[in-house]
């Protein structure tokens, strides 16, 4: 059940009518301050309700590997449901919202519903509905606004670094063009846990600029879990339904 829930959950995020290119990126060369960055960073328009998103999925661990076609519905900041299939056939769907998470696999029967205190632990790092939204849709994690940080350039890109960060040490790097994250790193070094997200590339359209792939590493110790999302089309601000409801008969579970 892991490998959907960690499909499913984080294969959360595009045919807009007409196919867009790979948006040009600027390579970071003149120093700038945190404050510069940050600002710059949410100056990036993302002008949108509802988005609906094809995409195929794969995901790794340390046992086994997984490809899946995920389509995903999104009302910006209050919900997001999310189907995985396989063969054309419905695998799995879960219903994310800003207070809970549900979820039911369908080849074993089973649901889940909670908050996430589970998937936080899963991830090794703190989450919620607005993180993981912001994530898929290449927007930095945390609200950059809220903390102070140290900026260097580092591989061309701009990087933010938490200071103080009381035993969860966070990065952010950006490109220079419009300064979209390219890459954001959540690591606790004491409990020997990481998040990696990474951004190859970003695909330009109307209402925004959108990730073309999501790659996702989380390191627990000696586990790895690996997850890569690629969008494969986008449509804006439609009138879209979200129905979720568990089979009965179901078997409720917790996930360690």
């Amino acid at each position: 059940m892991k490998k959907y829930l960690g499909i499913a959950l984080l294969a959360i995020v595009v045919s807009c009518k007409s196919t867009k290119g790979t948006l040009s990126e600027t390579r970071a060369t003149a120093a700038l301050t945190a404050e510069k960055i940050i600002e710059n960073h949410y100056k990036t328009k993302r002008d949108f309700k509802t988005l609906y998103i094809k995409a195929d999925v794969s995901y790794e661990d340390n046992k086994q590997s997984q490809h899946a076609n995920a389509e995903l519905k999104i009302k910006r900041d209050e919900k997001i449901l999310i189907s995985i299939r396989v063969l054309g056939i419905t695998m799995a769907k879960g219903l994310i919202t800003p207070t809970e998470v549900k979820y039911y696999d369908k080849l074993n029967g089973k649901f889940f519903e909670g908050d996430y205190t589970t998937l936080s632990k899963w991830l090794g790092t703190d989450l919620d509905f607005f993180k993981l939204q912001n994530i898929l849709l290449g927007q930095a994690m945390d609200d950059l606004t809220k903390g102070r940080y140290k900026a260097t350039i580092e591989d061309q890109l701009y990087k933010l670094e938490l200071l103080n960060p009381k035993g969860t040490q966070k990065d952010f790097y950006f490109e220079a063009s419009q300064f979209l994250a390219k890459k954001q790193d959540i690591e606790q070094p004491a409990k020997n846990r990481m998040l990696h997200v990474t951004y190859p590339n970003y695909k330009e359209y109307p209402e925004m600029a959108l990730p073309s792939e999501v790659k996702i590493e989380a390191f627990d110790n000696q586990k790895k879990t690996s997850i890569s999302i690629e969008y494969n089309s986008a449509t804006f601000n439609e009138e879209i339904s979200f129905p979720y409801s568990a089979p009965d008969g179901y078997e409720r579970v917790n996930i360690d």
